[in-house]
Parts: C-alpha cells; sequence; structure tokens
C-alpha cells in the first residue's frame, strides 16, 4: 500500500487558509443579517400586542402638510408616513377639505362636534359624535366641520396623504385647492349638545 502524501506550496497554503477565513466571515455576516431581518419583522408585531394607552392631554396637535391650517392632528400610534397610523383630529366650525382622495383607506370615528361628509358617488352624510364613516383606498371625498370637530382618523397600509381634485376629478396642487376653499370662524365655537 502506498501512501500518497499532499505537499502544499507556502503561497498555496496560505491562498487556501485566506479562501476559508473569507467564507468563515461571509457565512458569518450572513448569519448575523438574517436574524436582523427576522427580529425587526417580529418586533413590530410582538409589540403591537401591547395595550397601548395615550391620554388626551399628552397629545401634541401640530398642523399636517396639505391640510389646511384650521385642522391639527395628533399622532396616537403608529407613524402616517408609513401607514397603519392612529390620528387623533381636531378643527374648528367651518374648517372644510375640499374635493380630495388619500391612497391608503381611512375610518373616522367622531368624538365630537358635528360634520358633514360628502362622497362623489353618493349622498351627503352628518357625523355627531359616536359615528363612525369607513372611505375605500382612492375615495374622492371633502369633509366640513359644522361645529367644532374632533375625531379620530385611522389610517389603512399605506403612507398617509392628501390629492386635491377639481370639479371634473383632476389633480390639483393644494394651494390651489384650500385657497378656494372657505375660510373657518376665527374663534372655535362651543360643541353643540348632542341629542
Amino acid at each position: 500500500m502506498r501512501i500518497k502524501a499532499l505537499i502544499y506550496s507556502f503561497p498555496d497554503f496560505y491562498f487556501r487558509r485566506a479562501c476559508m477565513s473569507f467564507a468563515r466571515s461571509v457565512s458569518v455576516s450572513l448569519l448575523v443579517l438574517a436574524i436582523f431581518a427576522v427580529t425587526t419583522q417580529l418586533l413590530p408585531a410582538l409589540q403591537s400586542d401591547k395595550p397601548l394607552y395615550v391620554a388626551s392631554v399628552t397629545s401634541k396637535f401640530t398642523n399636517f402638510p396639505g391640510v389646511p391650517e384650521c385642522m391639527m392632528g395628533a399622532v396616537q400610534e403608529g407613524d402616517p408616513s408609513k401607514g397603519n397610523a392612529v390620528l387623533l383630529l381636531k378643527a374648528q366650525a367651518g374648517c372644510m377639505l375640499p374635493w380630495h382622495w388619500h391612497t391608503p383607506s381611512e375610518q373616522l370615528m367622531m368624538v365630537s362636534g358635528r360634520a358633514k361628509a360628502e362622497m362623489k358617488d353618493s349622498g351627503p352624510v352628518i357625523l355627531r359624535a359616536g359615528d363612525y364613516l369607513n372611505l375605500t383606498s382612492r375615495h374622492v371625498h371633502q369633509f366640513t366641520c359644522l361645529a367644532s370637530c374632533v375625531l379620530f382618523d385611522v389610517t389603512g397600509a399605506a403612507p398617509f396623504d392628501v390629492h386635491y381634485v377639481d370639479a371634473i376629478g383632476n389633480e390639483i396642487p393644494a394651494e390651489q385647492a384650500l385657497k378656494a376653499a372657505p375660510k373657518p370662524a376665527t374663534k372655535m365655537a362651543k360643541p353643540e349638545k348632542q341629542e
């Protein structure tokens, strides 16, 4: 029986060693990347299983881009720029968001006040405290606050946006749409008593 000896040259030995070291580094990097990818997907899901309480007095109201200054909002949960957010909105009497649509679906729940929502394909509805309105994605509508409004707006999975349209449905810039909208009362009226 003959034993064949393997003899590596000096450069060949270091080349093989460097290749093995590189392969090990790539494997570890891929493992770390895979763990990171899985945990970034799981952590938000785990966090959403926890109860969340937001006191209204801690809400930081601000004006949202492309929305009339007579309406302010505070993010209660989520991130409107990513979708699936809960917004607390308040608007002065007479505040109007002219005809527009949103990429995500929108669910409105009135807390107080009174508002009129008009949809292109159906008649207007008057919203009062406790009322709910579900608007599908890209559904053209307009919203007018009749008496100081407070409402929740739950957005769908897409980033929140506002696309204003003219009378025939062509998209127009926010500045043009808001310039034509009627101005609200200068002071917020007291909410009307609910029936």
